[in-house]
């Protein structure tokens, strides 16, 4: 079977998969699914839900991420969620920094699957868009393959639509957030065999994901691939992705992306949005390609100028070779 691009994610990442990154991530991968930074059932409770919820149209499809443990509240956050647009609620069960745990979300759910079962029962009763969960192989201790099989059938039953599973397991105490993002052994033989046990079940792998050859071996074992750091850091690897799964021979080329993203650049800034709030996640945009040090430096050193407007990036462009030089 040919590998479907739509099966490629980016994965929620705090402080990065915002508005302004998903829109950029967009133009390099129209087909693979986005997500919103994690968004609290607090923050949409008592903040300003609309700022929180907001995104451009042309990010679609894009998720919504929740964070909480109430079913009630997490049922009213995703009908809010679903009314603005987006076309997927996931809840977080994977993030094991202390701030989460001591709201008792993130992956310390994973201790708690009937919990995260309501949850999913109530959101799905509320919404008709897919519910869907992410988390990890398991946290401290309780990371068997057993463990594991018993939250899955129970968020199964539950009514799940999709899970994606970062192939590490989590430590509460002891490592920071990056830490638990490299020191927890990657097992991806483990979510394999998750996927032939529950074949119905929409399986998808997370973590560890930098080359193409790795994407096309997981989609022949499970339903799809989250790439966390490498879109992120490298987002030219987004394109040939889509290119290697899609079947097209050729994609706008970088510098063409930077133009079609000026206009969207323009808007924002009229919007009172500052430059660096937009330029930050392009920085990698030329990775691998002469002139790439000089693009960032230029970036990263302008941008900062009260009165910097979109001349800083053709200043930049000004650092790389012809667009035939960086095309690959």
């Amino acid at each position: 079977m040919k590998p479907d691009p739509r099966s490629v994610s980016v994965a929620p990442m705090l402080d990065w998969t915002d508005q302004h990154c998903r829109y950029f991530l967009r133009l390099l991968a129209p087909s693979a699914r986005l997500f919103t930074e994690m968004i609290t059932t607090g923050a949409l409770t008592h903040g300003d839900r609309e700022r929180f919820l907001r995104h451009h149209p042309a990010e679609q499809p894009v998720a919504v991420q929740l964070g909480g443990s109430d079913p009630q509240a997490l049922a009213l956050c995703a009908e809010w969620s679903e009314r603005a647009g987006f076309n997927e609620v996931n809840l977080n069960a994977g993030c094991p920094s202390d701030r989460v745990q001591s709201g008792r979300f993130g992956a310390c759910l994973m201790l708690e699957p009937a919990t995260v079962a309501a949850s999913v029962a109530a959101m799905r009763e509320t919404v008709d868009i897919p519910v869907t969960v992410k988390c990890r192989l398991g946290v401290d201790e309780q990371d068997s393959y057993a463990i594991l099989h018993d939250f899955t059938a129970r968020l199964a039953e539950a009514g799940v639509s999709r899970l994606y599973v970062h192939a590490r397991k989590a430590w509460l105490k002891g490592l920071s957030p990056k830490q638990n993002r490299e020191v927890p052994p990657l097992d991806y033989s483990r979510v394999y065999r998750l996927k032939q046990d529950f074949p119905g079940l929409e399986i998808h792998i997370n973590g560890g994901v930098k080359t193409l050859e790795e994407v096309v071996t997981h989609l022949q074992n499970v339903d799809g691939v989250m790439i966390g750091r490498e879109a992120y850091h490298n987002p030219w690897f987004l394109a040939r992705l889509e290119m290697r799964l899609s079947g097209v021979s050729q994609m706008p080329t970088r510098h063409a992306v930077v133009y079609r993203l000026l206009p969207y650049i323009e808007q924002q800034l009229a919007e009172g949005v500052r430059l660096h709030a937009i330029t930050r996640h392009i920085l990698g945009l030329f990775q691998g390609c002469p002139g790439a040090r000089a693009w960032r430096r230029t970036l990263s050193e302008q941008v900062h100028q009260p009165d910097a407007g979109i001349e800083i990036i053709g200043q930049a462009l000004n650092c790389l070779p012809p667009e035939d030089e960086c095309a690959g």
